[in-house]
């Protein structure tokens, strides 16, 4: 059975550990940006009324993958829950209309987003280069880490990336995501999963079939500290609307209690 480790991002109250990694990372398709254009055919950037465009729709369709604590279902539910999934509910509270959730292809976020078939992207997307190239972000809403999860009972003998490295581990990462770059570091195996969770599975087990009892995992080594925004359009009204609406949410408590109940670390 292959060995395996999983780089994620590792949020405030996540302690587990495999030998494997899961997490974010970027594509070629991540830079190709698809450009608004007048009827003219000028491709400068120009405000976009998304606002308008949600409030008319009566919701906000979002961009998502399966990623717990972040976004994901309980078992025997439909409903989206997390994070991301309970604050941008609270946006679109205040905003007087509803949430659609939508699964999406993370590696091909970018094109989703200027294609219209989302609004927005929300769920724990770490902030990159890449990213402002792409799209318009919102404030900084929470804070992250990239960490090597593996199985708590081999903890001790890798406790250093170096020793990663030595060992030429296979490393499981979730494709399109920021850990996917980290894991290259540190392997020359590293497997590209369609979501986190799949990667966590593999760490866990050695295969994509168990359960999602991840209590026997655990992480020592921290790659790097991130920090998540939500992405929209470039030029999108939508961008200053989200963040009026996040400050007043940071003000009234709202943020720490979502903070505190998913264990999700806050932007500083």
């Amino acid at each position: 059975m292959k060995r395996f480790l999983s780089v994620f991002l590792a949020l405030a109250m996540i302690a587990c550990v495999v030998a494997g990694f899961a997490g974010c990372s970027k594509s070629g398709k991540d830079d190709e940006v698809v450009p608004y254009s007048s009827s003219k055919g000028d491709t400068t950037v120009k405000t976009v009324a998304d606002l308008d465009k949600v409030k008319d729709a009566n919701k906000i369709v979002v961009g998502i993958t399966d990623y717990e604590p972040i976004d994901y279902k309980v078992k025997g539910s439909d409903e989206w829950v997390g994070f991301d999934a309970d604050l941008v509910r609270a946006v679109a509270d205040k905003m007087g209309i509803k949430v659609e959730f939508v699964v999406i292809n993370w590696d091909n976020k970018f094109i989703e987003l200027n294609s219209g078939t989302i609004d927005c992207i929300w769920n724990g997307m770490t902030v990159s280069d890449s990213v402002k190239k792409n799209c318009d972000i919102s404030d900084a809403y929470a804070g992250n880490s990239q960490v090597v999860v593996m199985k708590k009972d081999v903890l001790s003998k890798y406790k250093d990336k170096d020793a990663v490295k030595a060992a030429n581990l296979t490393i499981a990462v979730e494709k399109g995501s920021a850990g996917e770059a980290e894991a290259k570091k540190l392997s020359n195996n590293v497997v590209s999963l369609s979501a986190q969770s799949d990667a966590l599975k593999e760490v866990k087990s050695g295969t994509a079939d168990e359960g999602t009892d991840f209590s026997n995992l655990g992480y020592s080594i921290s790659l790097t500290t991130e920090e998540y925004a939500a992405g929209f359009r470039k030029g999108s009204d939508l961008t200053a609307e989200v963040n009026r609406i996040l400050a007043e949410l940071k003000t009234d408590g709202t943020m720490d209690k979502l903070s505190e109940k998913y264990g999700v670390n806050l932007a500083k």
